[in-house]
């Protein structure tokens, strides 16, 4: 039988007066307690959600309508495909921010609200300004600054490339979070048709379905829960799989994307899509073989291997990438693939 998510372990927080540079290298979750309860947004709505609406209406860009994701009230806030697959749940509206806020605001006490749920919104183009008095020092990073505004929703599982801190700035937050290697037990869904960009589960960690998804019952046996409150943040390090529930009829999330790597590297989904295309549905020797190919060069790949039967002017695709030959790779493989 699964443990109750009030059963689940915590995600290891850290105080806010702690090195956040330790937190941020961590391999796993870490939860920062209060690491943003002194902004100005976080301030009022802690206040009340109107405080909260009025403050960011302040900086709304209405010039610029956001995309609001709707769903009706027996969706109960999940994000998610309809019961054919053949769609979603939901519909996508173009709305001005300051008209979704007042919508949030009016829909505040009706339990039959429907879910509305602004994902993944630029700051600097909705919201001008709005980090400039609510913000957190990354150091060298160049994070790209998101903001998530809704009442109450569930985002499936799913990962992110980027590393991620996700700060509360309204509402509370529950997000389950599952190890990399927990990908065979959380029944992802597909790759190519997709609910908001990412593949997700298809398990409801809040009622799991164990006849239908039966190992999902191990990746239980290895998730944390990090419970959220307005000024806490959460460090979801690259690739782990996370849940997340907004808990309150207005919530505000910030968070903050970067890479370990070079903007010019492409994203490792697009060789996954590529390697199902040309490699997946090879005879089995075939395969076989391809596998010890991706070791030699991919996986397991020694520059030096190659040094000293090819010129460094020759090496081209074996030699360290940088943009100029990034761009280069990446429109030789634009014309192989277009047939």
């Amino acid at each position: 039988m699964l443990q109750s998510i009030d059963a689940l372990p915590r995600v290891a927080g850290a105080p806010a007066d702690k090195c956040l540079e330790e937190s941020l290298s961590a391999t796993r979750p870490q939860v920062i307690r209060g690491l943003v309860a002194e902004w100005p947004l976080v301030r009022a709505a802690k206040t009340s959600d109107a405080a909260a609406v009025a403050y960011l209406r302040g900086f709304a860009n209405d010039a610029t309508p956001a995309v609001a994701t709707v769903a009706p009230p027996e969706a109960g806030g999940r994000i998610f495909y309809d019961d054919a697959f053949e769609g979603f749940n939901f519909r996508r509206e173009q709305i001005p921010i300051s008209v979704a806020l007042a919508t949030l605001l009016k829909y505040g006490s009706d339990a039959a609200a429907p879910m509305i749920y602004l994902g993944a919104t630029t700051l600097e183009t909705y919201l001008p300004g709005l980090a400039a008095e609510n913000g957190v020092d990354l150091g060298q990073r160049q994070p790209l600054a998101s903001i998530w505004i809704g009442n109450r929703s569930r985002v499936p599982a799913h990962q992110d490339l980027p590393d991620n801190l996700a700060c509360v700035a309204a509402g509370r937050r529950r997000v389950i979070l599952f190890p990399p290697d927990q990908l065979a037990n959380l029944y992802i869904g597909p790759l190519d048709f997709t609910p908001a960009g990412q593949p997700v589960s298809l398990v409801d960690p809040t009622a799991p379905d164990l006849a239908r998804f039966p190992r999902f019952a191990e990746a239980w046996r290895h998730a944390v829960v990090a419970e959220l409150e307005a000024g806490d943040a959460l460090f979801i390090p690259s690739m782990w799989w996370h849940h997340i529930e907004a808990l309150d009829p207005f919530n505000v999330l910030v968070n903050y994307w970067w890479r370990r790597s070079p903007d010019y590297l492409d994203a490792p989904v697009n060789a996954l899509m590529a390697a199902i295309l040309c490699i997946r549905d090879l005879p089995a020797g075939q395969r076989e073989i391809w596998q010890d190919v991706f070791r030699h060069y991919v996986f397991e790949f020694d520059a030096e291997a190659v040094a000293g039967h090819i010129p460094p002017a020759a090496r081209h695709a074996l030699a360290p990438l940088d943009e100029a030959s990034a761009s280069h790779l990446r429109a030789h493989l634009a014309r192989r693939l277009a047939r």
